[in-house]
C-alpha cells in the first residue's frame, strides 16, 4: 500500500502540473493563431514568417504563465540560465511547429488557411507543446534541493500514516 500512495501523490503532483501547463498554452495558444492569422491576413505576410511571429509572442506569454504560475515553486535562484534554457528549449519548438506549416504549405502544396491552420496550430504545436513539457520540466523550471526533500519527506510520512492506518484495521 506505501508504494501504491507515493505513485498516487506523484501523479496527483503530475496531473496538476499538466492541467497548469495546459491552461497557460490554451492562453498561448489563442495569442499564437490570432497573431498567424492577423500577420497572414491583415498584413499580408507569408505563411512562415507569420507563424515564427506568432510562435514568437506566445512564446512570451508562455513565459509569463509558466514562470508565475505552473512553475511559480520551482528554483528561482538562475533566472538567466532559466530564460537561456527556456528560449533555448521554444526555439526548438519554433522549428518544429514552423517546420511543420513549412513542410504542408511548400513541400506538400496545402496552401488553404484551414490546411495552414491545421498545420501550425494542430499537428506542429501539438509536436512542440509535448516537447517542450518535457523538457521544460526536465530542465527549465527545476525544483530546489529543499523543495525535492520536502516532497519525499512527505511521501514517506504518507506512506508511514498508511502503513499505521493498515496495522489498526
Amino acid at each position: 500500500m506505501s508504494e501504491r500512495g507515493a505513485l498516487r501523490r506523484r501523479l496527483d503532483r503530475l496531473v496538476r502540473e499538466l492541467a497548469k501547463f495546459g491552461a497557460v498554452g490554451a492562453v498561448g495558444f489563442l495569442v499564437n493563431a490570432i497573431v498567424f492569422n492577423v500577420c497572414v491576413h491583415y498584413f499580408d505576410l507569408a505563411v512562415v514568417r507569420s507563424g515564427v511571429i506568432a510562435t514568437a509572442v506566445a512564446i512570451g506569454t508562455n513565459y509569463l504563465g509558466n514562470r508565475h504560475w505552473t512553475y511559480r515553486s520551482s528554483d528561482k535562484r538562475g533566472r538567466s540560465r532559466e530564460l537561456t534554457l527556456f528560449l533555448l528549449f521554444s526555439g526548438v519548438g519554433l522549428v518544429i511547429e514552423n517546420g511543420v506549416l513549412a513542410l504542408s504549405h511548400y513541400g506538400l502544396d496545402f496552401t488553404s488557411t484551414l490546411a495552414d491552420n491545421v498545420a501550425k496550430n494542430v499537428i506542429g504545436l501539438g509536436i512542440a507543446t509535448i516537447f517542450r513539457f518535457w523538457s521544460y520540466r526536465t530542465w527549465v523550471f527545476r525544483k530546489t534541493p529543499a523543495q525535492d526533500a520536502v516532497e519525499t519527506a512527505e511521501s514517506f510520512l504518507g506512506d508511514q500514516r498508511a502503513t499505521q492506518v493498515d496495522r489498526v484495521t
